[in-house]
C-alpha cells in the first residue's frame, strides 16, 4: 500500500454523559447516617424494659431496650458500667440517658447509654410473678404433689426441638450413663406455637398405656437452651403449667441455663439447671452400678466363706465329743431298745388282762332286767300323760259354757245398752256423765233408756230419799178349818 492510499476508521465515538448524582460507596452513606443520627440526637432520655444483657469479656455490657411496640439496641462501655446507679438485669424497666448512634458494620442504630436508674419492674416480669402467685396460692408448687423419680427408667420421653445441640448432647449424656430407648417429641421451643405444641407432647405422653405397642416413658424431660426472657417465654404460659403440674408421668424441667427461671420450673417433680443436667439427673451411672454388685457380690462371697468356716469349727468341736467309732455310739441305745423289747410282750399281756376283768365287772351288772324296768316306768308315764289327755276335752267343754255366761253378763252390763229400769246419763256433747259432781245445776242432759232417749236439766234441789215402793198388799189366804 503506497502513502497516499485511504484507511477508512470510521465514525468517532461520543464522549461519555456526565453524571450529576455520582454513587456513594457503602460506608460513605452508612458514616453519613451516623452523623446525621449524633448530629440530630445528641442526648436522649429513654424508659423501657431490659432484655438481653450480655457482658462481654471486655467489661461492656450489650443490651437491649423494649417496650410492647418497637426495641432497640443499647452499649454500656466498660468505663460507664460501675458508675451506673443500678445494674442491667432481664426483665427491669429502666430509665437512661445517652447518645444516639449507628453501627456501620451492620446498618443498624442504637443508643450508647451513659446513665441508668430503675423505673419499676417490667412488664413481663410483673405479669408473671402475678400469675406465679395464683398458682402459689392453688398449692401447684407445694413439695407433697410431687412425683419421685424412678431409679433405673427403662424408657425416657424427650420433649425438645429435634436439631440443634440440646437433644444432641442428652442423647449423649444418656448412652454414656444409663443405656437405654430415649423417644424424642419433637416441638419448637420459641415462638407463639411453642407452648401449644410442649403441652400437647406431655398430654401424648401422658395418654400412653403400660404394656401398649408404644411404650410408656418411666419419665419425661422437657428441655430447651438458654435465651432471653422472650426466648424463653413460651414456657411461663399458664396452660402449659397446668399441663404439667396434672400429668401422672414424672415431669423434668431443663429449661435454659442454670440462672434462668420459667413458671415450668415451679410445677414440674424436679428441676434441672441445664438440658445436661437433667440427663445426669434422671440416669444413674451404669458402670457405678455394675462396680456395686461386683462388690455386693465378693461381700457375698466373703460372707459366706466366713458362715461355712464357722461351721466347720463348730462341726470339729462337736465331733471331738463323739466316740471314734458309730458302733460305740449306738450302743447304750441299742441295749436300751432291746430291754424295752423284752418288757412289751409282759406289758400287754398285763394290760390286756387288767381290761378284761374290768369288762367282766361291767358286764355282770348288764342285764335285760335293767331295760324291762326302764320300759315300765316309761309306759306308766305314758298311760297318766294319756289320761290326761282324755279328760282335756271335757275341760275345755267347761272353759267354754263359763265363757259364754261371762259373756252374757258382761252384755248386761254394757252401758252402751242400757237395760230396762236404768238410764245413761249424757252430756250435750255426748259424753257420759259418770259422777254426782258433774251434775251441776241448770246443766243441760240426756237421758238414754232402752226404747229410746230424752232431754233433761238438773235442777240443783238436795236429793231426796226415795219412797219405797207401795206394793199393794194381799189378803192372807183364808185359814181352812181346823177341824
Amino acid at each position: 500500500m503506497t502513502d497516499d492510499s485511504y484507511v477508512f476508521e470510521g465514525p468517532a465515538e461520543a464522549p461519555p454523559p456526565r453524571d450529576n448524582n455520582p454513587p456513594l460507596s457503602i460506608s460513605e452513606l452508612s458514616f453519613a447516617l451516623k452523623r446525621t443520627l449524633e448530629d440530630r440526637f445528641g442526648h436522649v432520655r429513654l424508659r423501657g424494659e431490659v432484655s438481653k444483657v450480655n457482658r462481654h469479656a471486655s467489661g461492656h455490657v450489650y443490651l437491649t431496650l423494649k417496650d410492647d411496640k418497637a426495641c432497640i439496641d443499647g452499649v454500656i462501655w466498660k468505663g460507664s458500667v460501675r458508675g451506673l446507679g443500678i445494674q442491667p438485669e432481664t426483665g427491669l424497666e429502666v430509665i437512661v440517658t445517652g447518645k444516639i448512634t449507628s453501627y456501620p458494620a451492620r446498618s443498624s442504630y442504637q443508643i450508647v447509654i451513659e446513665t441508668m436508674e430503675a423505673a419499676g419492674a417490667g412488664a413481663l416480669l410483673a405479669r408473671l410473678e402475678a400469675l406465679k402467685a395464683k398458682l402459689r396460692d392453688e398449692g401447684l408448687f407445694e413439695a407433697a404433689r410431687k412425683k419421685p423419680l424412678p431409679a433405673h427408667p427403662a424408657v425416657i420421653g424427650v420433649i425438645t426441638s429435634p436439631t440443634g445441640a440440646v437433644i444432641r448432647d442428652v442423647l449423649h449424656r444418656i448412652a454414656e450413663r444409663w443405656p437405654c430407648r430415649v423417644m424424642v417429641w419433637p416441638v419448637v421451643v420459641q415462638g407463639d406455637a411453642a407452648a401449644a405444641q410442649v403441652a400437647t407432647a406431655i398430654r401424648g405422653f401422658d395418654a400412653l398405656q403400660p404394656g401398649g405397642e408404644i411404650p410408656r416413658p418411666d419419665l419425661v424431660i422437657v428441655a430447651r437452651g438458654g435465651g432471653s426472657v422472650e426466648d424463653l417465654w413460651p414456657f411461663n404460659d399458664e396452660a402449659l403449667a397446668r399441663t404439667v403440674a396434672e400429668a401422672r408421668i414424672p415431669i423434668v424441667s431443663a429449661v435454659g441455663h442454670e440462672t434462668d427461671t420459667t413458671l415450668i420450673d415451679f410445677v414440674s417433680d424436679r428441676r434441672a439447671p441445664t438440658p445436661t443436667g437433667a440427663a445426669e439427673m434422671v440416669t444413674p451411672v451404669l458402670a457405678d452400678l455394675i462396680g456395686w454388685v461386683a462388690d455386693l457380690s465378693a461381700r457375698s462371697a466373703r460372707a459366706a466363706g466366713r458362715l461355712v468356716e464357722d461351721r466347720r469349727t463348730r462341726l470339729r468341736a462337736a465331733a471331738r465329743g463323739l466316740p471314734a467309732r458309730a458302733d460305740d455310739l449306738l450302743a447304750l441305745p441299742r441295749q436300751r431298745l432291746d430291754q424295752a423289747s423284752l418288757r412289751l410282750g409282759a406289758g400287754l399281756e398285763r394290760n390286756r388282762s387288767v381290761h378284761e376283768r374290768r369288762a367282766a365287772g361291767v358286764g355282770a351288772r348288764l342285764g335285760p332286767h335293767l331295760l324291762e324296768r326302764a320300759i315300765e316306768r316309761r309306759r306308766a308315764r305314758l298311760d297318766a300323760a294319756t289320761g290326761r289327755l282324755a279328760a282335756f276335752p271335757l275341760q275345755l267343754e267347761r272353759r267354754g259354757e263359763r265363757l259364754t255366761a261371762l259373756a252374757r253378763a258382761l252384755a248386761t252390763l254394757d252401758p252402751a245398752k242400757p237395760k230396762p229400769g236404768f238410764a245413761r246419763v249424757e252430756a250435750e256433747d255426748g259424753v257420759w256423765l259418770t259422777s254426782a259432781a258433774a251434775l251441776i245445776p241448770g246443766r243441760a242432759v240426756r237421758l238414754v233408756m232402752p226404747d229410746g232417749s230424752a232431754g233433761a236439766t238438773i235442777d240443783g234441789g238436795e236429793p231426796r230419799p226415795a219412797k219405797a215402793a207401795v206394793r199393794p198388799k194381799t189378803p192372807p189366804p183364808e185359814q181352812g178349818a181346823l177341824f
